[in-house]
């Protein structure tokens, strides 16, 4: 697997994270054309880039099993520190030109180079995850429910909580985050509304700090752990993994997210404490997509993963979960129930 430009090695100690900058381009995409037939296919990394533990490694594992099940090379593309939308349109055309489709930007902050870019090679596909604004008839739109994940969490904090308060931390204030917290504690209220959710965003737009810093997320978490929350559930990418840790060393329970974090091998230390997490199938969105293009097939439009489908759903990795038979048995009703369209699930607080 060959990478356009990279990272550095990602831990999950708050004092040895760190990003280094790179350069938006890359040196292998001189060609003017694009006319892959399916052979090759790249991923552009949202903020916090490879090795974050959770979203953008949900969208790498789909790249891996193209790249095993169908033969297909694999690039990837890290993003940079503070970059502009320039410099993701420079991204998804060095990638367009150098054969690659589908060309999949990891997040929403791809929309705009999108826009840009996927008119000038119209015969390639482009994905962009969490994104439904931007369309055409070579863009696919990779969405999911977050919410109704969320709800599920919800429903877990509140049955587990002994405190009867509990966190929720965005990595930085936008609908989609919002969309995180706004199930969450829907699913704790409706669960016992005499638990306290505590919110709290790490940045506001335009800084997107609140994705890719671990401190961020180890002060936001410490701040809720003194304010007795006993289940931190974190939306925060890369930035989550410093509340994990806080939150670990405190005894309290985690809750994940995009990927099941009790699984990731740099969370390894930590893992005891992350109950559950909200995983968003984002590696079976990113591997569908290559293969209908390989098919032949490509999708577009809007493409939309819930509870429905299992496209988002609630892992059960830690036994400690799944021993918690009455606790699995509302998260189980619950998701039967917004399945049924008896819950509707609220996308914004």
């Amino acid at each position: 697997m060959r990478r356009i430009t990279r990272i550095a090695t990602v831990g999950v100690a708050s004092a040895a994270l760190a990003l280094s900058a790179t350069a938006c381009g890359g040196k292998t995409s001189s060609s003017a054309g694009s006319d892959s037939d399916g052979d090759k296919a790249a991923i552009a990394y949202d903020i916090g880039g490879r090795g974050d533990q959770s979203f953008n490694d949900a969208a790498y594992a789909g790249l891996s099993k193209a790249q095993k099940d169908l033969g297909i090379e694999g690039k990837e593309a890290e993003p940079s520190d503070g970059e502009s939308d320039a410099d993701k349109v420079q991204r998804l055309t060095e990638l367009a030109r150098a054969g690659n489709n589908p060309v999949i930007g990891v997040g929403f902050a791809y929309a705009p180079a999108i826009k840009k870019v996927a008119p000038k090679f119209p015969d390639t596909t482009f994905g962009i995850i969490d994104d439904s604004s931007v369309t055409g008839k070579n863009i696919a739109n990779m969405v999911f429910n977050e919410e109704q994940g969320s709800y599920l969490a919800g429903v877990a904090a509140a049955k587990v909580s002994k405190s009867k308060v509990v966190g929720f931390i965005g990595g930085v204030e936008t609908p989609l985050i919002k969309k995180f917290e706004a199930g969450y504690v829907q699913g704790v209220k409706d669960t016992d509304p005499s638990v306290n959710v505590l919110p709290q965003y790490l940045t506001q737009p335009p800084n997107f700090d609140g994705f890719s810093k671990p401190d961020l997320g180890k002060a936001a978490a410490q701040g809720q752990l003194d304010k007795k929350a006993d289940v931190v559930y974190s939306a925060a990418g890369l930035a989550g993994s410093g509340a994990i840790e806080a939150v670990s060393k405190a005894g309290k329970w985690n809750i994940g997210v995009d990927s099941d974090q009790y699984n990731q091998e740099g969370l390894a230390n930590y893992k005891e404490s992350i109950l559950t997490s909200v995983t968003k199938d984002v590696s079976d969105a990113v591997f569908n997509l290559i293969k209908s293009v390989k098919d032949g097939k490509p999708q577009t439009g809007e493409i939309r993963y819930g509870l429905d489908k299992d496209g988002v759903a609630l892992s059960m990795s830690n036994p400690a979960f799944t021993k918690m038979t009455d606790v699995i048995a509302a998260v189980d009703k619950a998701k039967q129930e917004i399945i049924d369209g008896k819950i509707t699930v609220k996308t914004a607080p």
